[in-house]
Protein backbone atom coordinates (compact mmCIF):
# COMPACT_ATOMS: atom_id res chain seq x y z
CA UNK A 1 0.00 0.00 0.00
CA UNK A 2 3.05 2.47 1.02
CA UNK A 3 4.37 1.57 -2.27
CA UNK A 4 1.77 2.77 -4.39
CA UNK A 5 1.27 5.88 -2.75
CA UNK A 6 4.95 6.68 -2.85
CA UNK A 7 4.93 5.42 -6.75
CA UNK A 8 1.29 7.78 -7.21
CA UNK A 9 3.45 10.56 -5.53
CA UNK A 10 6.06 10.64 -8.13
CA UNK A 11 4.42 10.78 -10.91
CA UNK A 12 2.22 13.43 -9.71
CA UNK A 13 3.65 15.71 -7.27
CA UNK A 14 3.94 18.91 -9.43
CA UNK A 15 0.81 18.49 -9.93
CA UNK A 16 -0.40 17.12 -7.18
CA UNK A 17 -3.13 19.34 -6.07
CA UNK A 18 -5.10 19.45 -9.36
CA UNK A 19 -4.61 15.52 -10.02
CA UNK A 20 -7.03 15.57 -6.14
CA UNK A 21 -9.45 18.58 -7.21
CA UNK A 22 -10.37 16.75 -10.41
CA UNK A 23 -9.86 13.04 -9.84
CA UNK A 24 -11.13 12.10 -6.18
CA UNK A 25 -14.62 10.98 -7.68
CA UNK A 26 -13.93 9.94 -11.34
CA UNK A 27 -11.45 7.35 -12.71
CA UNK A 28 -7.45 7.99 -12.79
CA UNK A 29 -6.46 10.85 -15.62
CA UNK A 30 -4.65 9.06 -18.41
CA UNK A 31 -1.21 11.18 -17.60
CA UNK A 32 1.56 8.70 -18.89
CA UNK A 33 3.22 7.02 -16.08
CA UNK A 34 6.58 5.69 -16.86
CA UNK A 35 9.01 4.01 -14.32
CA UNK A 36 12.73 5.79 -14.17
CA UNK A 37 13.83 2.83 -15.78
CA UNK A 38 12.02 2.63 -18.58
CA UNK A 39 13.55 2.81 -22.52
CA UNK A 40 11.68 3.73 -25.69
CA UNK A 41 13.72 3.64 -28.41
CA UNK A 42 12.10 1.62 -30.82
CA UNK A 43 14.06 2.83 -34.05
CA UNK A 44 17.49 4.94 -33.92
CA UNK A 45 17.39 8.81 -33.10
CA UNK A 46 18.97 9.01 -36.26
CA UNK A 47 16.26 7.57 -37.87
CA UNK A 48 13.70 9.99 -36.52
CA UNK A 49 16.29 12.75 -37.52
CA UNK A 50 16.54 12.13 -41.21
CA UNK A 51 12.38 11.31 -40.85
CA UNK A 52 12.10 14.80 -39.90
CA UNK A 53 14.57 16.52 -41.70
CA UNK A 54 13.08 15.10 -44.98
CA UNK A 55 9.56 15.77 -44.41
CA UNK A 56 10.77 19.80 -43.49
CA UNK A 57 12.64 19.95 -46.31
CA UNK A 58 9.83 18.81 -48.27
CA UNK A 59 7.48 21.24 -46.44
CA UNK A 60 9.87 24.28 -46.80
CA UNK A 61 10.62 23.60 -50.34
CA UNK A 62 7.13 23.54 -51.13
CA UNK A 63 6.14 26.84 -49.63
CA UNK A 64 9.59 28.45 -51.06
CA UNK A 65 8.21 31.51 -52.57
CA UNK A 66 7.49 32.76 -48.88
CA UNK A 67 11.08 32.22 -47.51
CA UNK A 68 12.90 34.82 -49.36
CA UNK A 69 13.34 36.91 -45.90
CA UNK A 70 15.08 33.98 -44.32
CA UNK A 71 16.88 32.68 -47.69
CA UNK A 72 18.08 36.44 -47.81
CA UNK A 73 20.25 35.65 -44.78
CA UNK A 74 21.10 32.61 -45.26
CA UNK A 75 22.76 32.43 -49.01
CA UNK A 76 24.68 29.12 -48.40
CA UNK A 77 21.48 27.89 -47.25
CA UNK A 78 19.47 28.97 -50.36
CA UNK A 79 21.77 27.38 -52.72
CA UNK A 80 21.59 24.22 -51.45
CA UNK A 81 17.29 24.74 -51.34
CA UNK A 82 18.38 25.85 -55.12
CA UNK A 83 19.40 22.38 -56.12
CA UNK A 84 16.63 20.68 -54.04
CA UNK A 85 14.14 22.39 -55.67
CA UNK A 86 15.51 22.12 -59.16
CA UNK A 87 15.43 18.27 -58.20
CA UNK A 88 11.77 18.67 -56.98
CA UNK A 89 10.78 20.30 -60.35
CA UNK A 90 12.44 18.15 -62.64
CA UNK A 91 10.75 14.86 -60.73
CA UNK A 92 7.27 17.16 -60.75
CA UNK A 93 8.09 17.56 -64.77
CA UNK A 94 7.48 21.55 -64.02
CA UNK A 95 8.91 22.83 -67.11
CA UNK A 96 9.58 26.23 -66.01
CA UNK A 97 12.97 27.00 -63.27
CA UNK A 98 11.19 30.05 -61.76
CA UNK A 99 10.51 29.21 -58.36
CA UNK A 100 7.72 31.15 -57.71
CA UNK A 101 5.93 29.51 -60.58
CA UNK A 102 5.77 26.52 -58.72
CA UNK A 103 3.00 24.04 -58.09
CA UNK A 104 1.80 24.30 -54.36
CA UNK A 105 0.48 21.05 -52.66
CA UNK A 106 -0.87 20.90 -49.47
CA UNK A 107 0.71 20.09 -46.56
CA UNK A 108 -0.41 16.82 -46.59
CA UNK A 109 0.03 16.38 -49.87
CA UNK A 110 3.46 17.11 -49.25
CA UNK A 111 3.28 14.00 -46.81
CA UNK A 112 2.22 11.49 -48.83
CA UNK A 113 4.51 12.83 -51.46
CA UNK A 114 7.62 12.36 -49.19
CA UNK A 115 6.77 9.77 -47.28
CA UNK A 116 4.34 7.40 -48.91
CA UNK A 117 1.00 8.10 -46.96
CA UNK A 118 -0.99 11.22 -45.18
CA UNK A 119 -2.43 11.58 -41.57
CA UNK A 120 -5.15 13.62 -40.52
CA UNK A 121 -7.22 14.69 -37.73
CA UNK A 122 -11.27 13.44 -37.51
CA UNK A 123 -13.89 11.68 -35.35
CA UNK A 124 -13.01 8.88 -33.94
CA UNK A 125 -14.04 5.28 -34.36
CA UNK A 126 -13.48 4.88 -30.31
CA UNK A 127 -16.53 5.17 -28.57
CA UNK A 128 -16.54 8.68 -26.33
CA UNK A 129 -13.06 9.45 -27.61
CA UNK A 130 -13.50 12.55 -29.40
CA UNK A 131 -11.61 13.62 -31.85
CA UNK A 132 -8.81 10.77 -33.34
CA UNK A 133 -5.81 10.49 -36.07
CA UNK A 134 -6.21 8.13 -39.15
CA UNK A 135 -4.16 6.98 -41.94
CA UNK A 136 -5.97 8.75 -45.12
CA UNK A 137 -3.94 7.83 -48.07
CA UNK A 138 -1.00 5.61 -48.22
CA UNK A 139 0.88 3.05 -46.50
CA UNK A 140 2.75 2.96 -43.15
CA UNK A 141 6.07 0.75 -42.72
CA UNK A 142 6.31 -0.33 -39.16
CA UNK A 143 8.60 1.58 -37.33
CA UNK A 144 7.63 4.64 -38.97
CA UNK A 145 7.42 7.98 -38.08
CA UNK A 146 3.56 9.22 -38.43
CA UNK A 147 2.82 12.07 -35.94
CA UNK A 148 4.78 14.13 -33.36
CA UNK A 149 2.91 15.46 -30.04
CA UNK A 150 2.82 19.28 -30.20
CA UNK A 151 2.68 21.53 -27.16
CA UNK A 152 4.57 23.33 -24.71
CA UNK A 153 7.41 21.84 -22.86
CA UNK A 154 8.07 22.11 -19.07
CA UNK A 155 10.51 20.83 -16.70
CA UNK A 156 9.68 19.43 -13.49
CA UNK A 157 10.36 22.47 -11.50
CA UNK A 158 7.96 24.46 -13.81
CA UNK A 159 4.30 26.08 -13.06
CA UNK A 160 1.87 24.12 -14.93
CA UNK A 161 -0.85 23.78 -12.39
CA UNK A 162 -3.75 26.10 -13.77
CA UNK A 163 -2.90 24.60 -17.15
CA UNK A 164 -3.14 21.10 -16.25
CA UNK A 165 -6.87 21.80 -14.93
CA UNK A 166 -9.34 19.95 -17.25
CA UNK A 167 -6.55 19.39 -19.51
CA UNK A 168 -6.51 15.65 -20.65
CA UNK A 169 -3.61 16.76 -23.27
CA UNK A 170 -0.32 16.35 -21.11
CA UNK A 171 2.09 13.94 -21.72
CA UNK A 172 4.65 12.99 -19.11
CA UNK A 173 7.69 11.93 -20.82
CA UNK A 174 10.33 9.27 -18.66
CA UNK A 175 12.81 12.10 -17.66
CA UNK A 176 9.22 13.39 -15.89
CA UNK A 177 9.14 16.44 -18.48
CA UNK A 178 5.82 17.50 -19.22
CA UNK A 179 4.33 18.49 -22.76
CA UNK A 180 1.03 20.33 -22.73
CA UNK A 181 -0.49 19.19 -26.06
CA UNK A 182 -3.99 21.24 -25.33
CA UNK A 183 -4.73 23.83 -28.39
CA UNK A 184 -7.11 25.88 -26.44
CA UNK A 185 -7.32 28.07 -23.52
CA UNK A 186 -4.63 29.31 -21.52
CA UNK A 187 -2.28 26.53 -22.93
CA UNK A 188 -2.74 27.77 -25.95
CA UNK A 189 -1.94 31.15 -24.92
CA UNK A 190 0.88 29.93 -22.88
CA UNK A 191 2.57 28.44 -26.04
CA UNK A 192 1.84 31.39 -28.59
CA UNK A 193 3.47 33.87 -25.94
CA UNK A 194 6.66 31.34 -25.65
CA UNK A 195 6.88 30.79 -29.43
CA UNK A 196 6.98 34.73 -30.13
CA UNK A 197 9.31 35.55 -27.35
CA UNK A 198 11.86 33.05 -28.97
CA UNK A 199 10.92 34.32 -32.54
CA UNK A 200 14.45 36.34 -33.96
CA UNK A 201 13.95 38.33 -36.71
CA UNK A 202 12.63 36.12 -39.20
CA UNK A 203 13.36 33.15 -38.12
CA UNK A 204 10.28 30.91 -35.94
CA UNK A 205 11.87 29.30 -33.36
CA UNK A 206 8.38 26.58 -33.30
CA UNK A 207 5.41 26.16 -35.16
CA UNK A 208 2.44 27.27 -33.81
CA UNK A 209 -0.37 26.33 -36.68
CA UNK A 210 -1.00 23.25 -35.08
CA UNK A 211 -3.04 25.74 -32.86
CA UNK A 212 -5.67 25.97 -35.62
CA UNK A 213 -7.31 24.07 -38.59
CA UNK A 214 -4.85 24.20 -41.13
CA UNK A 215 -1.65 23.15 -40.26
CA UNK A 216 2.52 23.87 -41.45
CA UNK A 217 2.99 20.33 -40.32
CA UNK A 218 0.84 17.58 -40.92
CA UNK A 219 2.45 15.46 -38.38
CA UNK A 220 1.38 17.79 -35.19
CA UNK A 221 -1.48 16.20 -34.66
CA UNK A 222 0.40 13.29 -31.89
CA UNK A 223 -2.06 14.86 -29.13
CA UNK A 224 -5.45 13.26 -31.06
CA UNK A 225 -3.73 9.57 -31.35
CA UNK A 226 -6.13 7.84 -28.94
CA UNK A 227 -5.85 5.07 -26.57
CA UNK A 228 -6.24 1.46 -27.20
CA UNK A 229 -9.34 0.02 -25.49
CA UNK A 230 -10.77 -2.71 -24.80
CA UNK A 231 -11.70 -3.96 -28.41
CA UNK A 232 -8.78 -2.51 -30.48
CA UNK A 233 -5.03 -3.06 -29.69
CA UNK A 234 -2.72 0.17 -30.22
CA UNK A 235 -1.06 0.32 -33.15
CA UNK A 236 1.11 3.17 -32.42
CA UNK A 237 3.65 3.68 -29.61
CA UNK A 238 5.71 6.45 -28.17
CA UNK A 239 8.81 7.43 -28.18
CA UNK A 240 10.75 10.54 -27.29
CA UNK A 241 13.39 12.48 -29.13
CA UNK A 242 15.75 15.26 -28.54
CA UNK A 243 16.10 17.55 -31.06
CA UNK A 244 20.15 18.33 -31.92
CA UNK A 245 21.52 21.61 -31.39
CA UNK A 246 22.34 21.50 -34.94
CA UNK A 247 18.93 21.20 -36.17
CA UNK A 248 18.61 23.21 -39.35
CA UNK A 249 17.67 27.09 -38.26
CA UNK A 250 15.38 27.60 -41.24
CA UNK A 251 13.23 24.57 -40.61
CA UNK A 252 12.64 24.95 -36.74
CA UNK A 253 9.48 26.86 -38.04
CA UNK A 254 8.02 23.33 -38.89
CA UNK A 255 8.81 22.21 -35.15
CA UNK A 256 5.52 22.25 -32.53
CA UNK A 257 7.09 22.63 -29.32
CA UNK A 258 8.25 25.19 -27.60
CA UNK A 259 10.37 24.77 -23.60
CA UNK A 260 8.19 27.53 -21.37
CA UNK A 261 11.68 28.97 -19.27
CA UNK A 262 13.70 31.31 -22.26
CA UNK A 263 17.36 29.60 -21.52
CA UNK A 264 19.71 30.38 -24.51
CA UNK A 265 22.22 27.45 -23.61
CA UNK A 266 19.51 25.00 -22.76
CA UNK A 267 18.46 25.59 -26.59
CA UNK A 268 22.07 25.03 -27.49
CA UNK A 269 22.39 21.38 -25.30
CA UNK A 270 19.30 20.25 -27.41
CA UNK A 271 17.22 19.22 -24.70
CA UNK A 272 13.62 20.02 -26.03
CA UNK A 273 11.43 16.76 -26.87
CA UNK A 274 9.24 15.90 -28.83
CA UNK A 275 6.82 13.46 -28.62
CA UNK A 276 7.38 10.77 -31.80
CA UNK A 277 4.90 8.87 -32.31
CA UNK A 278 5.54 5.56 -34.30
CA UNK A 279 3.48 3.17 -36.40
CA UNK A 280 3.76 -0.43 -35.10
CA UNK A 281 0.90 -2.01 -37.27
CA UNK A 282 -2.02 -1.31 -39.53
CA UNK A 283 -3.04 2.38 -39.24
CA UNK A 284 -3.56 4.56 -36.17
Amino acid sequence: MLRELRRRWRSYRYRFVPWLALNLRRQRRTLRYVPESSQDKIIADEDVFETLLKIFKALFINDFSRQAEILALLPEVKCQYLELLTVEQKRSKVNSCNHQSQHVFSPEEVLFNTLGFAVSRDRSSLVSAGTGVFVTKGFVPKGTVVSMYPGTVYRKHEPIFFQSLGNPFIFRCIDGVLIDGNDKGLSRSVYRSCSRRDQLGPFQMSDESWLTATLQNPLAVGQYVNNCSHEKTANVCYQEFDVPGHFPVELKQYLPNIVYSHDIERWQQSVVQLGAIFLDSGGP
